[in-house]
């Protein structure tokens, strides 16, 4: 079997999208890969088709459990033996999937990165025959990156303590090329095979208004128009995702909230509400939405500025998923200049000039152009 009839075989793609081919062949060749592709651009593929082809297991590295449930399912449904392990799991769940993988019956292994710093699962792992490993919202290792997660800074080790180094293949939507550095140094990628597709999504439709004082009256009339349809608000602070949610509610707007200060159940429970459209419109800081992958969300809304770009970009990415137009509304005020300073100098050493200096570019062009 070549990798043309797995593409057409088990996802019915009679040929690869921009980028995908080069990145498959890289892998297939014993190449680490670096893979820079806009949502829906069809990163997953670049690790699947290859785990099909190679012996042994595909171990992919994945940040959330709802994008881990989603993607099994999906490749279970294709006749792909693939299965996950994480916290959701009940003991007997956990215990077939850890008989799947001894018996040699799974070829994808999703897990968290938390997972590699388990002593039973690394021993696990050093028992079978890993050949490659992907690192899916690669971004994430970076300190520079929207997501830091510290765990990510392990696969490095965990890689190298395998009996046999595997091919690791690194994928993410957006990373400058400060990240993309950091990225290849951290997961020690050698001489990685680099693909950047470009970031253009023809189906986004991107505005910036100036509401100024008016700025909730300004949310309500957009949200007025849009009643029924799915959308993402994103809030800077926790307690304005707590004002606006209630706002939105008091208006009668199918509303949730999701943000760090709540206990973990009710994340849990509110996001499955948006993500099963029991509820329409989710309100929540930028601690949402890596990895959700819901198709119909038809408007993104930052009631402030992001902190940067690259933040801007992976937030406003998540509507359109499913190729419909999408709107992608950023209600800017001065104000939320001194918010983002002070969200970045929380960081660690302070601001970091190059961010504050794209940031600055952001407010430029909201000031110069008529937003």
């Amino acid at each position: 079997m070549d990798k043309f009839t797995v593409l057409k075989q088990y996802f019915g793609h009679d040929a690869f999208r921009p980028g995908q081919e080069a990145l498959v062949d890289a892998a297939l060749s014993g190449r680490d890969v670096l893979g820079i592709m806009p949502t829906g651009g069809g990163k997953s593929l670049c690790y699947q088709v290859p785990a099909l082809l190679l012996p042994g297991v595909t171990l992919v590295i994945s940040p959330l459990i709802s994008l881990m449930k989603d993607q099994v399912a999906a490749l279970a449904a294709a006749g792909i033996p693939a299965a996950f392990l994480n916290s959701s799991q009940d003991l007997e769940e956990s215990r077939q999937v850890w008989g799947a993988v001894r018996r040699g019956a799974c070829r994808l292994l999703y897990v968290a990165p938390e997972r590699l710093e388990n002593q039973r699962f690394a021993e696990l792992m050093a028992s079978q025959d890993i050949r490659l490993v992907a690192v899916d919202e690669a971004h994430c290792i970076s300190q520079w990156g929207q997501d830091f997660r510290p765990s990510y800074l392990k696969i490095a080790d965990f890689v190298s303590a395998l009996p046999r180094r595997p091919v690791v293949a690194a994928f993410t939507a957006t990373a400058t090329a400060r990240v993309q550095e950091d990225i290849a140094l951290r997961l020690g990628l050698r001489d990685p095979v680099r693909v950047v597709t470009g970031f253009d999504r023809p189906n986004l439709y991107f505005d910036v208004q100036r509401p100024g004082r008016r700025k909730l009256q300004a949310l309500l009339a957009l949200l007025e128009g849009r009643r029924g349809k799915s959308g993402i608000i994103y809030c800077a602070t926790r307690s304005k995702v707590e004002r606006v949610c209630e706002a939105l509610e008091a208006q009668g707007f199918s509303a949730t909230r999701y943000h760090a200060g709540l206990e973990e159940a009710e994340r849990r429970n509110n996001q499955d509400d948006f993500q099963y459209d029991r509820r329409q419109i989710m309100v929540a800081t930028n601690a949402f939405g890596m990895g959700i992958d819901k198709s119909n969300v038809s408007f993104v809304i930052h009631y402030n500025m992001p902190k940067n770009l690259e933040s801007y970009y992976q937030e406003a990415g998540r509507g359109g998923r499913d190729g419909e137009p999408a709107d992608c509304v950023l209600l800017y005020s001065d104000g939320d200049v001194a918010t983002a300073k002070v969200l970045l100098s929380r960081d660690g050493q302070g601001p970091d000039s190059q961010e504050l200096e794209r940031l600055g570019a952001m407010v430029d062009y909201c000031k110069t152009n008529d937003c």
